[in-house]
């Protein structure tokens, strides 16, 4: 390894690591310590954000909120960086919404012309379309960083039919369909629930809380392999050919759903109870074009839904 190699690497190195030794480092690169010493008053002439400290404990640290290393990219891990963050741009909130403009601005403008033009002519033949959910949620970031920093938060939340005070102990943040959700252990329902991020009006208070007391999973990604796997009901909808195009949108009932070669199809697949009221309300517009088969409870669901329709547009007065 050449010494500009070496230091290109250990500028990556000891941003990740924050703080290290001389030791570390020149077991690390192979090197004597003398040779990183060296290595490490040149990175500070650059202008590396280094500080040292003395004594059995010292060693090096970094500042926080440091200029990053510069990092050679090739053309095509270029272009995908700049689509990775094509794909959030629509939507409404995001939980660093500023940084990834001005992220944007100086990656573009550090790019060579003939890369830019190449970029923002397919710029104009890719979108990752996301639907205008016009629904703001200005506490995406605190709520965030609720989850991040393993904080419990009491939250003003306004659901479909009231608005109520929640203690809840957030997993993460995921995505959905131009959406944010937050799946979260609520301290009244004493279980997991989700909440849409845009439906929490306020954070009224924000605390650590005791660590093993409550059953949540360790990342947003476990919660959502366990969703996945949850068995309350078997669900089976029989589909016309209108119906299997309509749910071939929808990625919750996609993973389920089967075509007939002679047309139409059904959705053939296990759904967990919070699912239900959800699945009735997307189906219900379905009209005719979609028949519930099992489980029962849906069907009765369906049923309600229906009887308060006629209740509301075809009772005589």
């Amino acid at each position: 390894m050449s010494k500009a190699e070496r230091l290109i690497e250990m500028m990556i190195t000891i941003n990740a690591k924050k703080d290290f030794t001389v030791g570390e480092l020149a077991n690390e690169f192979s090197v004597s310590k003398r040779t990183i010493l060296r290595d490490l008053k040149e990175l500070e002439q650059a202008g590396f954000p280094l500080y040292s400290e003395v004594g059995a404990a010292g060693g090096y640290h970094i500042l926080k909120e440091c200029i990053l290393p510069p990092i050679a990219f090739s053309e095509s891990e270029a272009k995908a960086i700049f689509f990775a963050c094509q794909a959030l741009q629509f939507y409404r909130d995001l939980p660093f919404e500023q940084e990834t403009i001005s992220v944007l601005k100086k990656f573009l403008n550090c790019l060579p012309l003939d890369i830019q033009n190449s970029i923002m002519q397919m710029q104009n033949k890719v979108v990752f379309w996301i639907p205008d959910r016009h629904c703001d949620s200005p506490l995406l970031k605190s709520i965030f960083f609720v989850a991040l920093n393993h904080h419990a938060a009491t939250i003003r939340y306004s659901s479909t039919y009231s608005e109520s005070m929640r203690t809840i102990i957030p997993v993460g943040l995921y995505a959905m369909n131009g959406l944010w959700y937050c799946p979260a252990y609520c301290t009244t329902a004493k279980q997991i629930r989700v909440f849409r991020v845009d439906r929490i009006k306020e954070i009224i208070e924000e605390k650590p809380y005791p660590k093993g007391r409550y059953p949540i999973p360790a990342s947003v990604q476990e919660y959502l392999e366990r969703t996945e796997v949850k068995k309350d009901y078997h669900m089976k909808i029989q589909l016309t050919e209108i119906g299997v195009k309509r749910c071939e949108s929808e990625c919750l009932l996609a993973g389920g759903l089967k075509r007939f070669p002679t047309g139409g199809g059904i959705i053939d697949m296990e759904i967990n109870h919070a699912a239900l009221e959800w699945a009735a309300d997307y189906i219900l517009p379905f009209g005719n074009n979609a028949t519930v088969l099992e489980p029962v409870e849906l069907t009765e669901i369906m049923q309600k839904k229906v009887y308060e329709l006629y209740q509301h547009y075809c009772k005589s007065e």
